[in-house]
């Protein structure tokens, strides 16, 4: 997905805002019933230290995590489940893996801060967040051989071409090609739906620094 998608506990996200906490925090913005705080941002950019290298501006982060709430919130009313612990061990397993070995994967985590039930617990949102927009907007993307053709002809050729690789039939690579071109769509529609629905649920600033228990 072109979006950033944070991870939280969705408890925490469709929680009322007035609910008690026991830990204080600011909070950085209100959106329906719940609210955004200064920690989830920070904990967002940590994730997204991890897995990108680099993290969002706040404002960026900030956008992500209203998503998030929305989405988590029309995915709770629909029952939608999360991913099994199975999936769930073998994505931890391949980010895990991008760092060489676990070693150079826990000193990355401890230098950004995160522990690996906070990373494990964030990519499984993740993981639940891409498995429901896929749910959602899948079934409306169509792709026809004319798109096949000119994604082939016009992106995937000159590319390889570009790179020295040898560009193979468009019969070997159609099915790839298709399913390219529906993650484009799925994305694309997801992308809007998100920013009609911030407009509906407007995400509200808070200036000042409160407690969560307020």
């Amino acid at each position: 997905m072109k979006r950033t998608w944070c991870i939280l506990l969705l408890a925490s996200w469709l929680a009322p805002a007035a609910a008690a906490q026991q830990v204080v925090d600011r909070i950085v913005a209100r959106i329906g019933n719940g609210v955004i705080t200064q920690s989830q941002i920070v904990e967002l950019g940590r994730f997204q230290q991890l897995v990108d290298g680099r993290e969002q501006p706040s404002a960026q982060r900030l956008r992500d995590l209203a998503d998030q709430w929305i989405v988590h919130r029309e995915a709770a009313l629909n029952a939608f489940p999360a991913p099994g612990a199975q999936e769930l061990q073998r994505a931890f397993a391949g980010l895990e893996k991008r760092f060489g070995s676990a070693a150079a994967f826990e000193k990355r985590l401890k230098e950004i801060g995160l522990t690996r039930s906070e990373a494990r617990g964030l990519l499984g949102r993740e993981i639940f967040l891409n498995h429901y927009l896929d749910y959602k907007f899948r079934p409306e993307v169509q792709v026809d051989e004319q798109e096949i053709e000119a994604y082939y002809r016009n992106t995937l050729a000159p590319q390889l071409k570009k790179t020295g690789q040898a560009v193979p039939s468009i019969e070997s690579v159609a099915d790839r090609v298709r399913e390219v071109l529906v993650e484009r769509g799925v994305t694309e529609r997801a992308g809007r739906w998100l920013d009609q629905m911030q407009q509906q649920w407007k995400v509200d600033p808070v200036e000042s620094s409160r407690n969560l228990s307020e």
